[in-house]
């Protein structure tokens, strides 16, 4: 395989088609459907795969065979089926639904307006990750182009990844006659810690969130009357989150929610840290004077990859600032977002969550929380040798330096999914999400450099699974 050529192609097609067609699917505001009720009304999610599917049915693939899926209620998916050679199966995963808007972006930027700005395509979702069903193809063609065999290649992209992935099973059942069993999953969904190098992805903590909900009186009172008499509902909730969480350092309280965390992955997070240094932290937009949590860079990968970590997402039952008169408010809840350890069942947490914030509550308030959203988190199985040496050889093929192997903070429900239906398979989950790329805040934008290295690379990934079929897919655990 002529490296040099192989990347010339990618380049062109990324320069000549991707980037524009990712700067229209930009403009297209397909929220998933959490946060957009009336996506099928709007039509939005349906607009974003009609863009998508016409580029892939252009594309001269020999033999590939595309089908727009949506069963009724449930939102589109994409299932394209690219012939090979040998009776094994490659399966290419990503989604084109997005998260929301989100407020902060900057003046000449927004989330529904593509900007190229030098080697950054800013815009809600082209990141994460419209660009999955481009690069796949992308990367299969790159081979085709040279005269190079790879095994069959499904690609599914569906459209509610940001929701939970919770129409995906059905599909996969849908469809489990069709797809086979993948001896290589290849998911584009996921980060990278810097853009010098391959990021693979080794693990992705779960999520157990909902609402928190504390009322106190029937309707808001003046403040002045009721202030000392009737508890602050805020304050109520304050104190409810203080049994969850450690206020001054941050720590879950519950023992529940940690697990013991693999010797391989805590000395990954420590080389991952050496690697990254200052990075692990210097990529997000600080305010003057903050500092992290830790000054250990290996304890904050630790911390984002395999430790629980509360965030509050949203807040209902307080007015805006300008709104805000001297009223003793009625009730105030908050959306809570637990990040759970890989290994943990987010059942569990969501229940141990609920009995913990609604038992015993102070002055006898109304207190609920209502869980909405569980997620499973996943951790990879170990490298089997070959495929070790692939991602290590693209790496230095077409960023230079060694591959690099970390875990995420977020949530892919899909990799857990497949791990359970396809225990013998090989994961390959990798990404575009770097430093300052800001996927689901403002200014999120597309590395194009890494996207096209990125490409490179997973052809090179496919056509070394093909030279290495019939080998062991499972490295034995240690003990």
């Amino acid at each position: 395989m002529d490296r040099h050529k192989l990347f010339d192609f990618v380049a062109e097609k990324w320069d000549r088609e991707i980037v524009p067609e990712l700067t229209e699917y930009i403009r297209i505001p397909a929220k998933s459907p959490m946060f957009d009720r009336d996506w099928q009304e709007r039509g939005y999610l349906g607009e974003a795969m009609d863009l998508i599917e016409r580029w892939v049915r252009d594309q001269p693939i020999t033999g590939m065979t595309v089908e727009r899926i949506q069963l009724p209620g449930r939102t589109p998916l994409l299932f394209i089926d690219i012939p090979g050679k040998g009776d094994e199966v490659v399966l290419l995963y990503g989604h084109m639904d997005k998260q929301p808007e989100m407020i902060g972006w900057s003046n000449e930027l927004g989330p529904w307006t593509p900007v190229k700005a030098g080697d950054r395509l800013y815009g809600r979702g082209g990141a994460d990750d419209g660009y999955a069903t481009y690069a796949s193809l992308t990367a299969v063609m790159a081979l085709a182009e040279r005269g190079v065999d790879h095994s069959r290649c499904v690609v599914l992209i569906e459209g509610c990844e940001e929701s939970g992935s919770y129409d995906l099973p059905f599909y996969i059942n849908h469809l489990a006659d069709r797809i086979g069993t993948p001896s290589l999953v290849v998911c584009l969904d996921s980060g990278c810690g810097n853009y010098d190098q391959l990021w693979l992805t080794t693990s992705l903590r779960g999520l157990a969130g909902g609402t928190l909900r504390v009322r106190v009186l029937e309707e808001g009172v003046h403040s002045g009357n009721a202030s000392g008499i009737v508890p602050s509902s805020f304050r109520i909730l304050r104190a409810l989150l203080d049994r969850l969480e450690d206020p001054l350092t941050g720590r879950i309280r519950s023992d529940l929610m940690y697990v013991d965390i693999p010797g391989e992955r805590v000395a990954q997070a420590r080389e991952a840290a050496s690697v990254l240094g200052a990075h692990t932290y210097d990529q997000f937009p600080w305010m003057p004077g903050m500092r992290p949590m830790s000054d250990d860079p290996a304890e904050l990968v630790l911390n984002r990859t395999w430790r629980p970590a509360l965030s509050v997402t949203g807040a209902e039952g307080l007015p805006a600032l300008e709104d805000a008169g001297n009223v003793l408010r009625p009730q105030t809840a908050v959306k809570l977002s637990m990040r759970l350890p890989p290994t943990l069942d987010p059942d569990v947490a969501a229940r141990a969550m609920k009995e913990i914030l609604e038992r015993d509550a102070p002055y006898g308030a109304q207190v609920e929380f209502e869980i909405d959203k569980n997620s499973g988190g996943w951790a990879a199985p170990t490298l089997v040798p070959w495929l070790e040496d692939s991602v290590d050889t693209a790496s230095k093929t077409y960023f230079g330096p060694k591959s690099a192997h970390m875990g995420e903070g977020g949530t892919i429900p899909f990799m857990g999914m497949l791990q359970e239906r396809f225990p013998q398979a090989q994961f390959v989950v990798t990404g575009l999400l770097g430093p300052k790329s800001n996927a689901h805040g403002p200014n999120e934008f597309l590395h194009i450099p890494t996207g096209k290295k990125l490409t490179a690379a997973v052809a090179k990934v496919i056509a070394d699974h093909y030279v290495n079929r019939g080998s062991p897919t499972t490295v034995a655990a240690p003990a």
